[in-house]
């Protein structure tokens, strides 16, 4: 019998015609650095560009014409990633593998390590929180105004009289850049990418183990959690400790699931005391440490106390040393309630408190802060019983856990008193452990795509403009709908070039492949 032809699975056989979209994506990142110096968030009072005589780009003609070239590459790395896609969940001979995905993520971050700061001035008082630890104030007790200068010039001003919500590690690193690059405000921008960036590599190596493991796709993984140009251009031009704490979570989640249990929960710790959020992931050790136990023999409840402990203890242990060797104590815990000052109705309890001040009022004029009062009061404890349901509910293996993680950073985020773009990343991090139905994978990208619209480059916010919010609501709608269907604007060939196929109708599920050989892929956890 005459053996079946073999198709080449090779990279560059497989690779070359996603390469295009790959290089379009390219293209808009430079676009929206380029763009970034006329409409992005410059450190305020600086005469940086006046001296390089580029004060024209951030006004009048220069300002629209950076601004073309920002929403351009906006639109373009968008346009590609959904191009993408299309290719990874089809699953085809015509998907990129993940090695070249790695390294062409390289290339879509490199000119956003450069850009001006966009849609947030978080990274002044990143630096602005440093430098008032180094002047020898307490920053979980005093605000940044304490130690005014260009760094507080520079950041929103709401934050200035605030405390840091921070975890130890991330208020030591601060602290050192900003002894290094001190009010140099340009240099203490680039450092801090520079310190956040090694999440970026953290996550590259990470998702597509955590993908693997589970059976899912770490293309995927890829192209949901990284790829997204929300993520990228927010972590990375952003920038946003968000970028280290992904990459050290997900390490940390890699390691455990894999059986290197005490290692991995010290990791994990480590990502807590970057920012408090990835404790949400820490009761969820439990299970996946009792079922690798299961799977060996029965389990005692000898097994569950000391699971418990040996969790409770190495969290506590690497939490402790990095609060002593910054010297902060425990003060950050003051600093989470200083979400309450933003107001968007991004989350539950906020949108109620939103809909009940305008069914009100032809009533009664209602003041929306004592209503936001009540809502997130109430959304607070909803959101503290849904955690502990979903803790007990996601009990039973590995996967399930890594399931109830993923939904436990959802519930925050829908129930917190506020979410902001980037914090998307806690949920999607974790998502690339299963593969997710069309329908999942079209609404991360009408939200991401959403997301981009309503926040403005230079940190303004248009979503209580009624005609700026349709059209990111319908740009949002066709970005989403063209990953499920080829062609949505009916364009013809051009249509189905830009799209990205070549057929009609939904694409197939994708599936696994490792070592050239493919494997549907089971159903999502949870």
């Amino acid at each position: 019998m005459e053996a079946p032809t073999a198709t080449p699975t090779h990279a560059d056989g497989r690779d070359r015609p996603a390469r295009g979209d790959l290089i379009i994506g390219a293209i808009g990142s430079i676009l929206v650095c380029v763009g970034s110096f006329g409409v992005g968030d410059p450190p305020r009072n600086s005469t940086t560009l006046t001296d390089l005589g580029l004060s024209w780009i951030t006004y009048g003609h220069g300002k629209n014409l950076f601004g073309t070239f920002f929403w351009l590459g906006v639109f373009l790395m968008v346009f590609a990633w959904v191009r993408l896609g299309r290719r990874v969940a089809t699953g085809s001979a015509n998907s990129p593998s993940t090695r070249t995905l790695q390294r062409w993520l390289l290339v879509w971050a490199a000119p956003l390590l450069v850009a001006v700061p966009v849609y947030s001035r978080d990274v002044y008082a990143y630096l602005a929180q440093g430098a008032v630890f180094g002047a020898g104030f307490d920053p979980y007790a005093d605000g940044p105004a304490h130690h005014p200068g260009p760094l507080v010039d520079s950041m929103a001003t709401v934050w200035a009289t605030t405390t840091a919500p921070y975890g130890p590690f991330t208020m030591g690193l601060l602290r050192v850049v900003t002894e290094i690059t001190g009010d140099h405000v340009v240099a203490g921008v680039l450092a801090v990418r520079l310190v956040l960036l090694p999440g970026l590599f953290l996550s590259l190596w990470a998702i597509p183990r955590l993908a693997r493991h589970f059976g899912a796709s770490p293309q995927a993984g890829l192209w949901l959690a990284l790829f997204n140009p929300m993520v990228l251009i927010h972590l990375v031009a952003g920038p946003h400790v968000e970028l280290l704490m992904a990459g050290v979570l997900t390490t940390g989640l890699v390691l455990v699931v894999t059986g290197r249990h005490v290692t991995g929960t010290a990791v994990l710790a480590l990502a807590v005391s970057i920012k408090i959020t990835a404790g949400i992931a820490i009761p969820f050790l439990l299970w996946i440490w009792l079922s690798h136990i299961r799977s060996r023999r029965p389990v005692t409840a000898r097994d569950v106390v000391g699971v418990f402990a040996a969790i409770v203890g190495v969290s506590l242990a690497v939490f402790g040393v990095w609060t002593l060797l910054v010297g902060l104590g425990f003060g950050w815990l003051t600093g989470l309630g200083w979400a309450d000052v933003i107001i968007n109705w991004f989350t539950l309890p906020t949108f109620v408190a939103h809909l009940v001040t305008l069914v009100a009022a032809p009533f009664a004029a209602l003041n929306l802060q004592p209503v936001l009062e009540i809502t997130h009061t109430i959304g607070a404890v909803i959101l503290a019983v849904t955690l502990v349901a979903l803790w007990w509910r996601h009990r039973h293996d590995a996967r399930d856990a890594v399931a109830g993680m993923a939904w436990a950073m959802l519930a925050v985020l829908v129930l917190e008193p506020s979410t902001l773009p980037w914090y998307y990343t806690w949920v999607l991090a974790i998502a690339v452990a299963f593969t997710l139905p069309p329908w999942a994978r079209a609404s991360v990208v009408g939200v991401s795509a959403f997301m981009l619209i309503v926040f403005q480059p230079d940190d303004a916010i248009v979503f209580y403009k009624p005609f700026e919010l349709t059209l990111a609501f319908l740009l949002a709608g066709l970005a989403a709908w063209s990953l499920l269907r080829p062609d949505p604007l009916r364009l013809g060939r051009f249509g189905r070039w830009a799209w990205g196929s070549g057929h009609s109708g939904a694409p197939d599920e994708p599936a696994a492949e490792e070592d050239g050989v493919r494997r549907p892929e089971p159903a999502p956890g949870g």
